[in-house]
């Protein structure tokens, strides 16, 4: 089965070059913006740019949305996956704030695509399987009341009526009504059709081998295609996934801290059709996503295993195991595909969104496992960086969440929002 991979291979080395003060053989068009990476942020990012009138060109090693956006389940579940501690409420506000402009997105993506996206509202349950789990239920019951989410207790056969598949040892449960889903693939195809219609430059198969700087400017100018070719810019975004840090070694140390974090997930069909699960399940170990036409999405291993893109009998094994234990007649269905998606991880687990560590470049990558949830708002948010007239009152403050500076080891500066030098932060 295929396995997925973004850009290009981790490459042995990266290089930085300047540009120099007569024009070179190699050049390629000049944009207003210059996006490195075709995922589902990318891509975007490249919509709702070229919507508010900037030239967009948009370079991908590999074909778009091939890498951890083909992959992801799709899940929009900010309430189910809140987490206790500061960083990880900062992330709710954006998760709260993107899941909120999910609609809308939605709504404007099928118009300019032409095609419809579905948007599954149909909430999601948190499941226990005994007495130990069933307390750290209670324990995420009230982290959730305490943060003012939407969130209701349930007692087993309240669960069991709502999806009666569920096993009947299940022993406590919980509803997020307002946690929704879409089908990654579908929102990627809308998207290409988007960019496409919208007139977005888009070069596919065409590996970034790293960043244009102005050595008296102090600017990146453009991106150094892997044949030489230079796509010179006003602006770079980097917004390469797990392979953001190799485009930013030669300017910060060894680039900025985004680590792969290896995800294995199975999709199941049910050739009886739908019915099995109306809502996504979530418990300690997995979760178990219906798409509504009798298919299934059973995920995912969290793995630190680097680039590794290799499916293992061990992680599907977990993956079944944990399922069965709450879905029994998951293991009736039939295996339609094994993937292994790579997910951007920063040191806390929070996205890196906003200006760079030189001017003229901004990061839109570090998403872990919220990538298709925050592309709406990682679009909405680095446009107005682009264009101060796209801004709104609250994107200051939602800058401060996922502020690439918050891992500076220098003072921040005049480039906008952040400057200095990024550095791993301890974990």
């Amino acid at each position: 089965m295929p396995l997925r991979r973004s850009l290009a291979e981790p490459c042995p080395r990266t290089s930085i070059s300047f540009v120099p003060q007569s024009p070179t053989p190699g050049k390629g068009e000049r944009s207003d913006v210059v996006i490195a990476g075709g995922g589902i942020v990318g891509l975007a990012v490249a919509w709702r740019a070229r919507e508010h009138g900037m030239s967009v060109t948009l370079v991908e090693g590999d074909k778009l949305g091939r890498a951890a956006s083909h992959v992801a389940a799709g899940m929009l579940a900010p309430v189910a996956e809140v987490e206790f501690g500061p960083a990880a409420r900062r992330s709710l506000a954006l998760g709260l704030r993107a899941a909120a402009a999910w609609p809308a997105f939605v709504t404007e993506l099928s118009a300019a695509a032409g095609s419809r996206v579905s948007l599954r509202t149909s909430g999601t349950l948190l499941l226990a399987r005994d007495d130990d789990e069933a307390r750290e239920l209670g324990r995420q019951l009230e982290l959730r009341r305490s943060l003012q989410l939407r969130v209701n207790r349930l007692l087993p056969s309240e669960a069991r009526e709502r999806e009666p598949a569920l096993a009947p040892t299940l022993r406590a449960a919980l509803e997020c009504p307002e946690d929704h889903s879409v089908d990654p693939r579908e929102v990627l195809a809308a998207l290409r059709r988007a960019c496409e219609r919208a007139g977005v430059a888009i070069r596919e198969h065409t590996p970034a081998e790293g960043l244009e700087v102005d050595r008296a400017g102090g600017r990146v100018t453009g991106v150094r295609l892997a044949g030489g070719e230079l796509l010179e810019a006003d602006r770079v975004v980097i917004a390469a996934g797990a392979w953001s840090r190799r485009l930013t070694a030669p300017l910060v140390g060894d680039g900025i801290p985004v680590r792969p974090v290896k995800g294995q997930i199975m999709r199941l069909r049910d050739p009886a059709g739908p019915g099995l699960l109306t809502r996504a399940v979530r418990y300690e170990g997995g979760y178990v996503l219906p798409r509504g036409d009798g298919r299934y999405v059973l995920g995912a291993t969290v793995e630190e295993r680097g680039f590794e893109l290799a499916p293992t009998a061990g992680g599907l094994y977990e993956l079944l195991r944990e399922a069965r234990e709450l879905v029994p007649g998951i293991t009736e269905l039939e295996l339609e595909e094994v993937s292994v998606g790579l997910r951007p991880g920063t040191p806390d687990n929070a996205p890196l969104i906003g200006h760079g560590p030189v001017e003229g470049l901004l990061l839109a990558t570090g998403h872990h496992r919220n990538g298709i949830l925050l592309a709406p708002l990682t679009a909405e948010l680095i446009v107005g960086l682009l264009d101060r007239e796209a801004r709104a009152e609250d994107h200051d403050t939602l800058l401060q969440a996922c502020a690439p500076a918050r891992f500076s080891t220098a003072p921040e500066g005049a480039a906008g929002d952040q400057a200095g030098t990024l550095a791993e932060a301890p974990r």
